[in-house]
């Protein structure tokens, strides 16, 4: 194919049908390395100077940029950074002409940002460039699943076994529709082990689920990785949530009978804000509304941790129930998030991360940004040498954008 990115073209000029058609059908079969390369062809085709793929890394810090010889670019202190925190495009003057940078989104996810650059902006150029982030946005997602390239692309260190093979297990950062949001954030990135979350929408049910296994080694790693093996599967056969407990109980005793793991499991019905949940064993969830927490309101009494047999099984998961209303903020976290000390041995604590969502949100931040600045401030606040993993799960249901 003859690259023609250098083929005068502008938003008067009649975008070339088959040539588009022609990009669009290589960009199946595209091999992840290519994509920067297709990226400038797409641009050209669309009457667009150039194109460059930018992926965030593991722990939100780095924009990546997928052509090896270019610089990574700060998320805190960049105009590209800036398109990625607050999911808007942000345009800044270049040597000659102007740099577009585009948010790269996958649904809820942010998965980074491109950087289109042209002589000019109008609104159909503005359009052609969101097209085209589009279009990446969703030959990233279906080709990081499977390649090594882009997985190694976005990270800064050496990732230990028992992270990787837990990292395997993970959902995406940010899942969501038009009446309800998740978000999770874990730490430390490159040697987490006993900690997982996941979330999943199935119609119009959002499920969530956070794990802390015992140990930090690689029998955590099993037993958190085998518990979402087992809820997944019950969940996808239509088991109810005292079910799909029990299923992890029972995977986690036959498998891995000397483990075990705390965790609590939420079934929110995004068409009427009803909120079910079960806790074995783990950290009271947060309830946050009107910007405060309220005191005890998803406490519920004491379980037995997943995967204890004998006569601490119970026959049933007790289930508890709660109305939510509209814009409600549920947070689930394992204890590394509030036991955090600094140099002098004083916690993070419960009132300093609430506030900090609550003050986040109040300005404006979107949940994944809210969560973003949180693990960063915990990590500032010890040193960015974590005690126990930390892991912060988000969701809100907000069904005003029907």
């Amino acid at each position: 194919m003859s690259d023609t990115s250098r083929t005068p073209s502008g938003p008067d000029t009649a975008i070339d049908e088959s040539r588009l058609e022609e990009l669009i059908i290589e960009a199946q079969t595209a091999l992840p390395v290519e994509l920067p390369a297709l990226a400038n062809r797409c641009a050209c085709a669309l009457g667009l100077d150039t194109a460059l793929v930018y992926l965030v890394d593991l722990q939100q810090q780095l924009l990546i940029p997928l052509d090896e010889a270019l610089e990574t670019l700060p998320v805190d202190r960049s105009p590209a950074g800036w398109a990625y925190r607050t999911v808007s495009p942000q345009v800044v003057e270049a040597d000659d002409g102007l740099i577009l940078w585009m948010p790269l989104i996958d649904g809820a996810e942010r998965l980074g940002v491109l950087a289109v650059r042209t002589a000019s902006l109008d609104g159909v150029r503005m359009r052609r460039s969101r097209m085209l982030a589009h279009l990446f946005a969703m030959l990233i997602t279906s080709k990081r699943a499977y390649s090594d390239w882009l997985a190694a692309r976005t990270r800064t260190a050496t990732m230990r076994l028992p992270a990787e093979m837990l990292r395997a297990f993970l959902p995406p950062r940010t899942i969501g529709s038009s009446r309800c949001v998740s978000t999770a954030v874990l730490e430390p990135a490159y040697e987490v082990a006993g900690d997982a979350f996941d979330h999943s929408v199935v119609k119009n049910v959002l499920h969530t689920m956070i794990l802390d296994a015992m140990g930090h080694d690689l029998n955590a790693g099993l037993t958190t990785s085998v518990a979402m093996a087992a809820a997944r599967n019950a969940r996808r056969h239509g088991a109810d949530l005292a079910d799909i407990v029990g299923s992890v109980d029972q995977a986690l005793a036959r498998w891995l009978p000397d483990y075990f793991c705390t965790g609590v499991l939420c079934r929110l019905d995004a068409e009427t804000g009803v909120l079910r949940w079960v806790n074995c064993g783990h950290p009271p969830p947060l309830l946050i509304r009107a910007e405060r927490v309220l005191a005890g309101a998803l406490d519920s009494p004491p379980q037995p941790p997943i995967g204890l047999a004998g006569p601490l099984a119970l026959v049933g998961r007790q289930v508890h129930e709660v109305a939510l209303e509209l814009g409600d903020c549920v947070l689930l976290y394992t204890d590394g998030v509030v036991e955090a000390r600094d140099a002098d041995g004083a916690e993070f604590g419960l009132d300093r991360f609430t506030d900090f969502i609550i003050r986040s949100s109040s300005a404006g931040q979107r949940p994944a940004e809210v969560l973003r600045l949180l693990i960063h401030a915990i990590l500032d606040y010890q040193r960015n040498q974590l005690r126990d993993d930390a892991t912060i799960l988000l969701f809100e249901w907000n069904p005003q954008h029907r």
